[in-house]
């Protein structure tokens, strides 16, 4: 039993918490922080617990987030902030001696710009991708050769133009250029620019784009015998087509602009007056689906393809927690990661990432907290 601090409270920050709240065996108290205390008193008061409590922090300021720690004295802190508060809650971590998790790497906020560098030096987060990856190199392959991860979103909501979490975050990371793993090196791709069918399970063929993200990185650093690696994530034509508007016309920017005397930035007041992605479940209909898709030789040399997956319902997600799958997806995993640490099942000193750990017990938390995993051997990958 442990002590953790939540700090964020938005969508994926409602689901950690909600989660972390149904697993009270490990999770003895929750202490729920934002700059914003009334978002966490309405999770409190879902929770209805009194080992589950709020607090008020800027994440901005280290002496905050410090003395926040002092306050409450945590096994764990999990941030669900927004990635350019990263360094600063770490920074913290490290001066008030608290083990730190995170679902997003840092960037800096006037550059969209993502990269582990950043962070390598202090930690990394709980991405399910990972995880599957470190499940197949375990049971499956003597050398995986090739690594397509593939994220889905079959989801309708209903509104003409909405993100599913944070608007200045996704819109800055689906503008920045791609970027994949090939024998060694790093290629750069326009925004967007490669893309192709792929067939996702009980969805059927969805437009995938090549991107950028980070979990790559580690990836092929950890497992050697990788020889490309690459993300695809789905995009329907009427996201697009606002996409380019919303850049053509400048709101995409991020540079501080003057207007009747005042600094705005564009992309931040164009947040502003897009829906909240915390508002989308209820009208969510549709599913995601999220898996890894890795060829190489098997465990007798032979040649093996291997697809691992989790679809999850946008429905049964806001029935649970509120919230809509996208926020789901990435709140379970980050919970399963805490309490994989807290349990002492991944628990050793210094810097690691998840596939650096013993994939079974995550693996064996995943459906019983709601995100059933399945397994597709020597199929066509499509890739």
């Amino acid at each position: 039993m442990a002590k953790v601090v939540i700090i964020g409270a938005g969508g994926v920050g409602t689901v950690v918490a909600l989660k972390c709240a149904m697993n009270h065996d490990v999770f003895s108290e929750i202490v729920l922080a934002s700059r914003t205390r009334s978002k966490c008193d309405a999770v409190a008061a879902k929770v209805g617990q009194p080992w589950f409590t709020t607090d008020t922090v800027d994440a901005d300021d280290v002496e905050q987030v410090v003395a926040l720690f002092e306050r409450h004295k945590p096994d764990l802190v999990i941030n669900v902030a927004l990635p350019y508060q990263d360094l600063t809650i770490m920074d913290a971590c490290l001066r008030a001696g608290v083990n730190y998790l995170d679902t997003a790497n840092y960037e800096p906020k006037d550059e969209a710009h993502f990269e582990y560098s950043w962070q390598w030096a202090y930690g990394f987060d709980p991405g399910v991708s990972g995880v599957f990856t470190a499940y197949a190199a375990k049971h499956w392959f003597s050398a995986m050769e090739t690594l397509d991860i593939v994220d889905c979103n079959a989801g309708n909501h209903g509104k003409a133009f909405a993100t599913n979490f944070n608007p200045e975050i996704n819109i800055r990371e689906i503008t920045q250029n791609g970027r994949y793993y090939q024998d060694g090196k790093w290629i750069t791709t326009g925004p967007l620019e490669i893309h192709k069918d792929l067939t996702y399970p009980n969805i059927g063929p969805r437009d995938s784009y090549l991107m950028y993200h980070e979990e790559l990185e580690s990836l092929v650093q950890n497992f050697p015998t990788i020889r490309r690696a690459r993300f695809w994530m789905t995009f329907g034509q009427e996201y697009l087509t606002h996409l380019r508007v919303i850049q053509d016309i400048g709101m995409a920017r991020i540079d501080p602009i003057e207007y009747q005397g005042m600094q705005i930035v564009p992309l931040q007041f164009l947040k502003a007056v897009l829906p909240n992605p915390q508002e989308l479940g209820a009208n969510y209909h549709g599913e995601t689906s999220i898996g890894c898709r890795i060829a190489g030789k098997g465990k007798n040399g032979e040649q093996l393809t291997y697809y691992i997956y989790n679809n999850c319902s946008h429905e049964e997600a806001y029935k649970e927690t509120g919230m809509q799958a996208v926020s789901y997806t990435t709140g379970v995993p980050a919970m399963i990661g805490a309490m994989m640490f807290l349990t002492g099942k991944w628990n050793k000193p210094g810097v690691h990432n998840v596939e650096e750990f013993d994939p079974d017990p995550f693996m064996a938390q995943l459906p019983l907290q709601g995100l059933p995993w399945h397994e597709v051997v020597n199929a066509d990958l499509e890739l």
